[in-house]
């Protein structure tokens, strides 16, 4: 990607896993960033405390909530560009508290919207998520497939959808939907299903997961930024909805083998109760067509799952200190 120097940039949810890397790579294309954070009271700003104290001088952190309408507007305020990554995403989490997950993630993302269509920007980015399909009903999944909630998480990334899709067709707001499928990598959550097999293998040869008769298709972290600001800074792509896909699924079993191989040793799966998910709620395959993007703004990931496996185990291995040793992450 050419530089980015002069565009003004907004990153919501920043600090998070995919977040924190999508604002690394945009500080590498020189963009003017702002970055939208959970206000707590300790001033933490997530993974970008361990970037550079150079990047971080150069950002303009605002910190707040997505809820707050006041929040969204002062946060949005002289920025030209906007990636809406704030969310809640944990899906296990969902089951408890799904009025939460609507009011940040549909009513948050109404209130993005409406600050984007008030500070007149140039393009909203909103991120989605391949958890909207539900099990797939064929494969491999295109946009058009339909969509299932089969847990609140996806009914809320549902309605945030189709909020920004309302904000574009009522308001002609320049909006692009992206919707990556399963992302990993490094700085990823342990409850995530690669993080929490690489956690386990480090520590014993037994990985206790939820069902491991699922297929995810599976996309190395690096890769879904790169996709995410391409559709952004594309003409081509406004009021677009487009899948970020390797076109490839792999089983749990799979993925389990392929750790187990990096680091020497044969690992055995066993089941824990408390990681299954309530029968209909299980997405049990996805695997996607990203062949729009590729036509698009030719979108190829760079990384197969033994490469981006290498890197993501060879993170863990290295900061396995910052993560609890624990039975079972919610």
């Amino acid at each position: 990607m050419k530089s980015l120097k002069g565009k003004k940039v907004l990153v919501t949810g920043g600090g998070g896993f995919i977040g924190s890397h999508l604002v690394e790579y945009l500080a590498r294309h020189d963009a003017a960033l702002t970055v939208l954070l959970r206000y707590t009271s300790t001033g933490k700003i997530g993974w970008l405390e361990y970037f550079p104290d150079g990047i971080k001088a150069k950002i303009n952190f605002v910190f707040g909530d997505v809820r707050d309408p006041d929040v969204c507007h002062r946060a949005v305020d002289g920025n030209d560009y906007i990636f809406h990554l704030a969310a809640q995403i944990a899906i296990p989490y969902s089951y408890i508290a799904p009025r939460d997950f609507l009011a940040v993630n549909a009513m948050g993302t109404a209130n993005m919207l409406a600050s984007a269509r008030d500070g007149g920007v140039k393009k909203f980015l909103q991120v989605s998520t391949s958890e909207v399909y539900g099990t797939a009903q064929y494969v491999p999944i295109d946009e058009k497939h339909p969509q299932t909630a089969q847990s609140p998480y996806a009914a809320s990334k549902i309605a945030s959808d189709r909020m920004a899709e309302s904000f574009h067709l009522t308001y002609d707001l320049p909006v692009v939907i992206v919707r990556p499928f399963n992302t990993y990598g490094p700085r990823q959550s342990a409850r995530a299903v690669i993080p929490t097999i690489i956690l386990q293998a480090l520590r014993g040869t037994t990985i206790r997961l939820g069902n491991k008769d699922t297929r995810r298709d599976m996309n190395y972290v690096e890769d879904i930024v790169e996709g995410m600001a391409s559709a952004c800074f594309d003409t081509k792509t406004i009021g677009r909805t487009i899948n970020l896909a390797t076109g490839r699924d792999h089983g749990i079993d799979e993925i389990t083998a392929k750790v187990g191989d990096i680091l020497g040793r044969r690992l055995m799966i066993k089941t824990d109760r408390r990681r299954v998910r309530p029968k209909k709620s299980e997405v049990w395959r996805l695997q996607g067509d990203a062949s729009l993007a590729r036509k698009l703004f030719g979108y190829r990931p760079g990384h197969n799952l033994k490469m981006g496996l290498e890197k993501t185990v060879a993170f863990f291995q290295k900061n396995i200190g910052m993560y609890k040793k624990e039975d079972y992450q919610l």
